[in-house]
């Protein structure tokens, strides 16, 4: 799948380039599933902007074809998924052996890629962005979208309360399903004056807001004294410039933008949040909703469903 100009979701397009072979330190992998992703639309966009043309995705789950030199660990036929290896949307792409996780026996690369970059995402947020504690009430948006479903199912792990904002009737009962205490469908409540009903008026620990522009102010304002607002995505658009006095009038409250990379940006760290991962997967504390499968060739729909906001769970492309 290439993009040779930046714009809609037209402007993916299905072509042909030469294959590609592992360099030292590097893993030639046949892509089994290419997970989607919001990152994807904004280098589509041009908004994080990329040298074009280029091949779009970065997460997937796959089997190794061919290993490079100074690669240790992996071999040929091993079944590894991957967070960040531009060029995933693909059926083969050269993975750095770094970035490569080996999927346990038993897990199907559809889980796997589905599984790697909100999954790891939502590891982060609940355990080092603000680490939840039992009893916490914490707000998350688009609790059943694919980071919302995870990142309820890690909050409760950890003994926390989720409060899930959703769109539908449809989705409120799969935010439920996933572990969700109480469901705020924004389309027919303020989920402001949700959050003070459901509180008894002291908001909440923690926000998880992947959606930026629309839902900031409410999410400031939803927090409790000395509340975190872990600003993860802008899905509905980039937040303006924030004074910071709006942080002291809210309650002396902490606003952070965090990114997965410099949370796994040593060995350490990846596999850590990798094992714990895929330790709760298989054990069977985390389920992996996956919302729709696409064939590579059918791209731009996926990427029109997202930013539609008509899915739930993760969206994959099947080369």
């Amino acid at each position: 799948m290439l993009v040779r100009a930046t714009g809609g979701p037209e402007v993916l397009e299905l072509g042909k380039v030469d294959a590609p072979a592992p360099a030292a330190g590097e893993l030639l992998v046949a892509v089994g599933a290419a997970g989607v992703n919001y990152i994807d639309t904004y280098h589509r966009r041009g908004v994080y902007p990329r040298d074009l043309p280029f091949v779009p995705g970065a997460e997937g789950a796959g089997t190794v074809l061919a290993v490079g030199a100074d690669v240790t660990g992996f071999a040929e036929g091993d079944h590894v998924a991957w967070a960040d290896a531009p060029g995933s949307y693909a059926q083969q792409v050269v993975v750095p052996a770094k970035a490569a996780f080996p999927v346990p026996g038993g897990v199907e690369d559809d889980t796997a890629a589905a599984a790697m970059l909100q999954g790891l995402t939502a590891h982060y947020l609940v355990t080092s962005t603000y680490a939840v504690k039992p009893g916490d009430t914490v707000l998350v948006h688009a609790a059943a979208g694919g980071m919302g479903l995870l990142l309820t199912q890690l909050v409760k792990a950890r003994g926390g309360k989720v409060i899930g904002t959703v769109s539908t009737r449809e989705k409120e009962t799969l935010a439920r399903e996933a572990g969700a205490d109480e469901v705020i469908r924004y389309t027919e409540t303020d989920f402001v004056q949700g959050v003070k009903d459901l509180t008894g008026g002291a908001g909440v620990a923690v926000v998880y807001d992947g959606v930026g522009r629309t839902t900031f102010d409410g999410s400031l304002a939803s927090l409790a004294r000395r509340g975190v607002l872990a600003l993860f995505g802008a899905s509905s658009g980039a937040v303006p410039p924030v004074d910071p006095q709006r942080l002291n009038a809210a309650g002396s409250v902490f606003l952070t933008r965090p990114a997965l990379a410099h949370h796994i940006a040593t060995p350490e760290e990846y596999r850590w949040r990798c094992d714990e991962l895929f330790q709760a997967i298989t054990g069977g504390r985390v389920s992996i909703r996956v919302g729709g499968r696409y064939p590579l060739a059918d791209a731009a729909k996926a990427h029109t469903d997202l930013e539609g906001r008509r899915t739930t769970g993760k969206l994959l492309l099947i080369p």
